[in-house]
């Protein structure tokens, strides 16, 4: 009987581990011909023995790149993952993908996800490894491995490296990048001088380590560890923390059992799987890029997970975490409050405990002994910071197929608002027009960004949170309706209407938007309405021309050809499996 690793077909007897041939490894190590003398020269020229190549090897996927401050620590982590691999009688082999930083990838990193999950997938595939530790941390790489790890499907297991400690000035804690835009837009408003301004830059970053509020790169921390591909407690440890590395070494030494036991990827990342990270997502007021991250992973997987779903959990799931940006804390009081497995003891009833993790246990064993040791950065189910989770997916003829809001992020009196609409064409036209003293805005206006989707800007770059205009800022505004195809940071905040699709460079009804069109939106009725008769849009419709295409070659070109909306997940559609492709892009 034949079963499928990814596009390779191989036997049962094959896909036993043990001596009797079963490691993928001893089809290049153990072979007798001419290509087995090759491998087995060229890998002890390494200083690797015969004894060496009979043991499982482990691939160990390190993404240091000193132009990734979130990953620039990776190097010392390997150290300990190797130190476990060892113990374990594996052995491990260092290898690189791509590696994208947030802070430093233009036009945004999401351009570069799709590929850093193909090079990690065909770097799995090709090479003589039995199992794979997953090195992340920043925004895009968590989720690109965990798409590579669902195509490939070889055991394998995520160590990502952890949040920095917290900023700390005068006395205060400080969050990367929640604080970022609260110091730059105080400075623009003229509040703070250029002096405070570089003494705050010195202070929000002190470590090793990811953003430390529940952004990003802490969200795909936790879903990792709530999906079931991290050890219990990873998501949480600070960088720096000599726990980190003791977690290091834990993974290496789980990845060789995991060879052992022939435990895959799509033996633990199920439709149950995915309904617990959401639901942790939801509970922990987790970034909106998630969802985009979450329907790729189950795209992967052959799962469609429709935005419906997402609503359906974050209705039944209280928003438990009382981190920033939604929140008062950060990841450094998450850890000492227990981490992901004290809050998913708390939504214990809520979640699939029979799904299967790395650990080779059920998440119900793997949370039995977890308790919460601060109940004000964890609460309970009885008594939550707020009774839904903290993404609401919005329609309305605005967003036929959908739109997200972190409600839990958003000032009180914009949950339910209408206004009239202030438009910027593109992200060159915002940057351009955004602060002109005679632009026609109060702060009842709904500010509206197209072409920022992801074939319009292209990629659809973190601009979602779009500045307060100067001449509000002035008078003490700091929170408007903004609306947008693109996406925004997990670290940001306030009435930020994002994902809108169809996006506006295909024609969506966000391309149809003028000035001065009322626009209405109802979190409590997730409504998301332009209020323009239907007979005005069909005129407009007539006259609209798509925007030209940024590329003519390479990637770029193949991204904006080939990438699905943001609402199947921004990824590739001939990386999806073939009946789903299908299905998604027929609609049948």
């Amino acid at each position: 009987m034949n079963r499928t690793r990814g596009d390779t077909v191989v036997t049962e007897e094959q896909r036993k581990p043990g001596p009797s041939g079963g490691l993928r490894s001893e089809k290049y190590f153990q072979e007798k011909e001419l290509w087995g003398f090759i491998h087995r020269s060229f890998t002890k020229s390494m200083g690797y023995t015969d004894e060496d190549l009979k043991k499982p090897v482990i691939g160990i996927c390190n993404t240091f790149s000193e132009l990734n401050k979130c990953h620039s620590h990776f190097n010392e982590l390997v150290e300990y993952v190797k130190r476990g691999v060892w113990q374990a009688g594996g052995v491990p082999m260092e290898f690189p993908t791509i590696s994208i930083g947030e802070p430093y990838v233009k036009p945004t990193t999401m351009l570069l996800r799709n590929l850093m999950a193909m090079d990690t997938e065909e770097m799995m595939k090709a090479h003589p490894i039995d199992g794979v530790v997953l090195l992340g941390g920043c925004d895009k790489t968590v989720p690109a491995q965990l798409m590579a790890a669902a195509s490939a499907n070889l055991p394998s297991i995520v160590l990502t490296g952890g949040p920095m400690l917290n900023g700390r000035l005068n006395g205060r804690s400080l969050g990367a990048c929640t604080d970022c835009y609260g110091f730059t837009l105080e400075h623009k408003a003229g509040n703070l001088t250029d002096e405070e301004l570089a003494v705050a830059e010195d202070a929000i970053c002190r470590s090793d380590g990811h953003c430390m509020v529940m952004g990003t790169a802490s969200t795909m921390a936790s879903i990792a560890e709530a999906i079931g591909m991290a050890l219990p407690g990873c998501a949480a440890i600070p960088a720096p923390d000599s726990r980190r590395k003791h977690l290091a070494e834990r993974t290496g030494k789980q990845i060789v059992e995991l060879v052992r036991r022939d435990l895959r990827p799509r033996d633990i990342m199920t439709a149950d799987a995915i309904d617990n990270a959401i639901r942790v997502t939801m509970a922990s007021g987790g970034s909106t890029n998630a969802i985009i991250h979450l329907v790729a992973i189950a795209g992967r997987l052959g799962l469609k997970l429709p935005l419906r779903r997402f609503d359906e959990l974050s209705a039944e799931t209280p928003l438990l975490l009382n981190l920033r940006p939604s929140g008062q804390y950060q990841m450094e009081e998450y850890f000492e409050a227990g981490g992901v497995p004290a809050l998913m003891k708390e939504l214990e009833p809520l979640l699939n405990g029979d799904c299967l993790t790395v650990t080779g246990r059920t998440i119900r064993e793997n949370i039995a002994s977890a308790r919460t040791l601060n109940r004000d950065v964890i609460r309970s189910l009885e008594a939550p910071l707020d009774p839904q989770g903290g993404i609401a997916v919005l329609q309305g003829n605005l967003a036929p197929d959908g739109a997200l809001i972190k409600q839990s992020a958003v000032s009180p009196g914009l949950k339910r608002h209408r206004g009239r609409a202030v438009v910027f064409d593109s992200p060159a036209d915002l940057a351009a027009r955004i602060d002109d003293p005679a632009l026609d805005v109060d702060e009842n206006s709904v500010l509206v960004l197209k072409n920022a989707g992801p074939k319009g800007a292209p990629a659809m770059p973190e601009i979602g949170q779009i500045p307060i205009p100067s001449k509000l800022l002035k008078r003490g505004v700091r929170d408007m309706v903004r609306l947008s195809d693109a996406r925004i940071s997990g670290t940001s905040y306030g009435a930020l209407v994002v994902h809108v699709a169809p996006e506006a460079a295909i024609g969506g009804p966000l391309a149809l938007v003028q000035d001065g069109d009322e626009i209405e939106l109802d979190i409590a009725e997730r409504r998301l309405a332009l209020l323009v008769p239907e007979e005005e849009l069909a005129k407009r419709r007539q006259g609209w021309q798509p925007p030209s295409p940024h590329y003519d070659r390479g990637y770029g070109y193949l991204f904006q050809e080939r990438v699905l909306q943001a609402n199947l997940g921004c990824d590739f559609d001939f990386l999806l499996p073939k009946e789903l492709r299908e299905e998604l892009l027929t609609g049948k």
